[in-house]
């Protein structure tokens, strides 16, 4: 029989993987709104440079150089900030991936190991199944033993007093045939002893 402790554990360790899970994917939701957050804020720095790009232009149709100087440390800024902020989406974006992978890994895994607590379930249960079967039917095959000793016990007793009351008629018969003959011996009717005075009275004749 499989140990049902071990069953238990096992089914507790997919309890907690799958909390796990749960909690991993809680995680990659963050990551992924943290990369579209950074996405528009990589989106809005490139439309800002476009723009100070465009007025430092103007400044110098201008003929205004110090301004143009102003709006050209705007824009390093500007492009400092996305490179940064570009650092940050690749970031975001490769732990994503990494999440994504290890969550679907880790749900493949978990579903084998489902299967497979089934499966260890349901031979835990036919194995119990066919242990009480089987207890059962020693169980029964002893009565049955006890059921043969008994019966043949009684047909013992049976024969013995049908033995009994053989001999008894017997005995009874035979006692009234002594009876018959000895009432006939002593009417003289039947079989006669020959006695010796008998004999010698015969003899005397021939």
């Amino acid at each position: 029989i499989i140990d049902a402790n071990s069953t238990r554990i096992f089914e507790q360790e997919i309890r907690d993987s799958e909390k796990h899970i749960i909690l991993a994917k809680r995680n990659l939701t963050e990551v992924m709104a943290k990369q579209m957050q950074t996405a528009r804020e990589l989106a809005q720095l490139q439309q800002s440079i476009k723009e100070h790009e465009g007025y430092a232009l103007q400044a110098l149709d201008q003929g205004n150089e110090t301004l143009a100087i102003e709006v050209a440390e705007k824009i390093s800024e500007l492009e400092t900030s996305h490179s940064e902020q570009q650092q940050a989406n690749e970031s975001y974006l490769k732990n994503a991936q990494r999440l994504k992978d290890l969550i679907k890994k880790s749900d493949r895994q978990l579903m084998d190991y489902k299967r497979q607590l089934s499966m260890i379930k349901t031979t835990e249960s036919v194995q119990k199944a066919t242990s009480a079967i089987t207890d059962n039917f020693t169980a029964s095959n002893s009565k049955l033993l006890n059921a043969k000793d008994s019966l043949e016990r009684i047909k013992a007793k049976q024969a013995l007093f049908d033995d009994q009351l053989k001999a008894a008629e017997q005995l009874e018969s035979e006692d009234t045939d002594q009876s018959l003959k000895n009432k006939l011996k002593e009417a003289g009717i039947g079989e006669k002893t020959s006695s010796a005075q008998s004999i010698l009275d015969r003899l005397k004749t021939k």
